[in-house]
């Protein structure tokens, strides 16, 4: 399949099983803040992922290997099944947290919920356009080499960093404090990824050991 065809079909994917998992909770297409996420989380990977096509589709073709099956350790598919089910949660629970009335959240809370999550989104496209080995699996290419300018000179998994600014502002995007629960199991999740990932890239990835004292930061400038 073409890389166009397969970027649709990708897209169409998301948004699919995105909207199953919240318009079935809500049980309602009344559901404003349910569409307004949807147009922009797909807007603001859709525009950038755009210009990857065109520069680099070795790079975009790497951010579509994702999921449990594409990683290759065994530590890391067990990683990314709970980030995916924690992805899950927060939408499942948000959608309920709608249908149910648990918590209020203002138009504007919503509306600065959509702003954090095109930024994550953003974040995360960026560090695919600044590093066209940066996947969605943990490996080190053949050929790799080491990035530490752009984002990468702020901290040392700046794509992790988008996922944290995405995970604050998907529930409250979806109308939802409730949802903000599943921020701290996702931190958690994350810290156990990069902490793996770390002594992968350490073996394996030339000059990454004197980058790390370089850059002293994971994922948090000043904190972590």
């Amino acid at each position: 399949m073409k890389t166009i065809p397969k970027k649709l079909v990708f897209d169409l994917v998301w948004l699919v099983v995105a909207g199953l998992l919240l318009f079935l909770p809500a049980a309602t297409f009344n559901y404003w803040q349910a569409w307004v996420f949807l147009v922009v989380s797909a807007l603001a990977g859709w525009i950038p992922g755009i210009y990857l096509l065109r520069t680099n589709p070795v790079a975009l073709e790497r951010r579509r290997r994702a999921g449990p099956i594409a990683e290759t350790r065994l530590m890391q598919k067990v990683i990314i099944a709970g980030w995916y089910l924690s992805l899950a949660a927060t939408f499942v629970v948000s959608a309920l947290d709608h249908r149910f009335g648990w918590s209020t959240v203002s138009t504007g809370v919503c509306l600065v919920g959509d702003v954090l999550v095109a930024v994550g989104v953003g974040v995360v496209m960026l560090v695919a356009i600044q590093n066209s080995y940066a996947a969605a699996t943990v490996r080190v290419e053949a050929d790799q080499k080491l990035v530490s300018n752009g984002l990468y000179g702020l901290v040392r998994h700046p794509m992790y960093t988008g996922n944290v600014i995405m995970m604050v502002g998907i529930p409250l995007a979806l109308d939802s404090y409730w949802g903000l629960g599943f921020v701290v199991p996702g931190l958690i999740v994350l810290a156990l990824r990069i902490r793996d990932e770390e002594k992968l890239l350490q073996e394996q990835l030339d000059g990454y050991r004197e980058y790390t004292q370089k850059v002293r930061y994971r994922l948090v400038p000043c904190m972590w």
